[in-house]
């Protein structure tokens, strides 16, 4: 039930080369669901170095995340680490296959120029996966979800309220070259992570992109906040009504999609133009890198594709 939203459609394609058809890809949304599901993008784009020691101890760090959230008690904390080794199992077996499918496309398509198109249905490949994910954890969120008690709802509240300051404080207290010249930053990072260093032409166009992008950090707080409020109400909920876990399940598989697939309506618009921009943007940098950025690139996903087959072959 993690409550971020994606800051920008470019995030989720970064560093992935493009897809592997040519046909064009009608936008769909997904968001970064579920912890697992965000590993699932450092296995894609992280540093090779550190991805099996992360996603092996991936239910530990899990763990603690959530119980940062929420205050386990006794009953909870076990089942949560079974679950959530559980969920790891599940994850290594039928969708670390998948991963290095994509990955392999990625690198056969790295050394071309690639359209918006291609770069879209890569990043619908990857977005699919996380809901996968997501998904599959929805039965164990919900038989914990029942649980919780008033103090560890209240415990969830305080979370979001310290999660919110500090989004306002990194994003809402700034001006707008400030907003534009942190987002390039970052964007740089990860591009020269990829790609390597960028030429002075290619910095300038992504300073462009950054400057003329459509990231709105106030309307996305208030989707967080919206989001949040819903979770709490839904928990509130199963509490007063002593919901059972199917039930839950229900409502929380139906959150998972609304999250997924925002339904018609402003967000809806702000998330599939953030989506189009996103694969523009990583279309257009892309086909200005030479021979030798493109050939860091192919290198980088051949270590991501061997660190999956290792951690494949682990099982």
């Amino acid at each position: 039930l993690r409550d971020e939203a994606v800051m920008s459609g470019s995030r989720t394609v970064m560093n992935g080369p493009g897809a592997a058809t040519l046909a064009p890809a009608r936008p769909r949304l997904r968001g970064r669901l579920q912890i697992i599901g965000a590993l699932l993008l450092a296995t894609l784009l992280g540093a090779c170095s550190a991805v099996r020691l992360a996603y092996n101890n991936l239910p530990t760090v899990s763990y603690w995340w959530l119980d940062g959230y929420v205050d386990f008690d006794g009953a909870q904390s076990l089942r949560a680490r079974e679950e959530l080794d559980a969920l790891l199992a599940w994850h290594r077996r039928e969708e670390l296959p998948k991963v290095l499918a994509l990955l392999r496309r990625a690198q056969a398509l790295a050394p071309q120029d690639i359209t918006s198109a291609q770069a879209c249905e890569f990043a619908d490949a990857i977005r699919d996966r996380l809901l996968a994910t997501a998904v599959r954890a929805e039965a164990p969120a919900a038989e914990v979800a029942v649980t919780l008690s008033p103090a560890q709802l209240q415990q969830l509240q305080a979370k979001y309220a310290k999660r919110n300051a500090e989004y306002r404080r990194e994003w809402l207290s700034l001006d707008a070259a400030a907003l534009h010249g942190k987002r390039y930053d970052r964007l740089l990072d990860r591009y020269e992570d990829f790609y390597g260093t960028l030429d002075a032409g290619q910095r300038a166009l992504l300073r462009r992109m950054t400057a003329e992008s459509v990231f709105d950090a106030t309307r996305t707080d208030a989707e967080r906040r919206a989001r949040q409020a819903g979770i709490v109400a839904m928990l509130r909920r199963f509490q007063a009504e002593r919901t059972p876990p199917a039930e839950a399940q229900a409502a929380i598989h139906a959150l998972v999609h609304r999250i997924a697939e925002p339904p018609a309506g402003p967000w809806r618009e702000h998330q599939l133009a953030l989506q189009d921009e996103g694969c523009r943007q990583l279309a257009a940098l892309h086909n200005t890198t030479t021979p030798s950025q493109r050939g860091r690139a192919v290198d980088r996903l051949e270590r991501y594709a061997r660190d999956v087959e290792a951690l494949q072959a682990a099982d």
